[in-house]
């Protein structure tokens, strides 16, 4: 199997450039500084199988995101958790769904499935009514269950079950590669399902700890854990520029930005 993963968004839930703020980083001239709200774009393909394409949660600047690199069509969406950063950017499905006809797999594990009824009924509930000759987004919801594989389009996914304080969140596997956001710490289960991946990523918040998140120095401990070939860190926020942090991380290790497309197969890693 070939993953492709493209990140959409590394930035936290404020963004960078933070409203309001004139520091270092939200001035900066390194575009690399620019971070929208976290997701990304995973590409499946592998002989004898029909390519995926599978978003990872809904961000507020979607629109831009899949514009910026050209983006047409969707196979699935997978959702982390329901936090705002992560799902109200939602509604720019619509002009997915409308150009294929039909409506978008969105997976997610039970609570996620909860308040994504309950925020966006005219999107998931096929039964409600909507005015003739508008249009929305429309979204078939497929529960999934922590640490149990399901198939997209024949090509095995892993979701991984990390805390996040009260919320719930998952991370997910895609063969070599893990992709995994707002996580407090990696529990043994959580550990042992990425052992082997050649990349990881995972988010990265602050110098200092935090109740709900990953810390740097956390997020380098649980990267020397795992042992991937190269991590990478998201959620990243305007208290780090991303020239000052990759200066300082270890070999292997390594900020992501937005618009970064990494590569993986059993036989290269790009």
């Amino acid at each position: 199997m070939h993953v492709r993963l493209t990140f959409l968004g590394t930035g936290t839930s404020f963004g960078v450039p933070q409203i309001g703020c004139v520091c270092p980083v939200c001035t900066s001239e390194d575009p690399r500084d620019r971070r929208s709200r976290c997701g990304a774009l995973v590409d499946l393909s592998a002989p004898g199988l029909p390519p995926q394409r599978v978003l990872i949660d809904t961000p507020p600047e979607l629109r831009l995101q899949l514009t910026a690199i050209g983006v047409r069509s969707l196979d699935a969406v997978l959702f982390t958790h329901d936090h705002a950063d992560h799902i109200h950017g939602i509604d720019d499905l619509r002009a997915i769904t409308m150009r294929q006809g039909e409506p978008l797999p969105m997976y997610a594990e039970s609570a996620t499935l909860d308040t994504l009824r309950q925020r966006f009924p005219y999107i998931v509930d096929p039964d409600m009514p909507f005015v003739a000759g508008t249009t929305r987004p429309e979204g078939r919801l497929v529960p999934i269950v922590p640490s149990v594989t399901f198939p997209i389009g024949g090509f095995p996914v892993l979701p991984i079950a990390v805390p996040h304080g009260r919320t719930p969140v998952v991370g997910f596997r895609f063969g070599d590669l893990a992709y995994i956001t707002d996580a407090k710490c990696l529990p043994p289960e959580a550990l042992t399902a990425v052992r082997g991946v050649r990349v990881l990523v995972l988010n990265a918040l602050l110098r200092t700890p935090h109740p709900t998140h990953l810390s740097i120095s956390e997020a380098v401990d649980t990267a020397r854990l795992i042992g991937a070939e190269q991590t990478y860190f998201t959620h990243l926020t305007h208290h780090q520029s991303h020239a000052a942090l990759a200066a300082e991380l270890p070999a292997g290790m390594a900020p992501a930005h937005d618009g970064l497309v990494v590569s993986v197969d059993a036989s290269d890693l790009t």
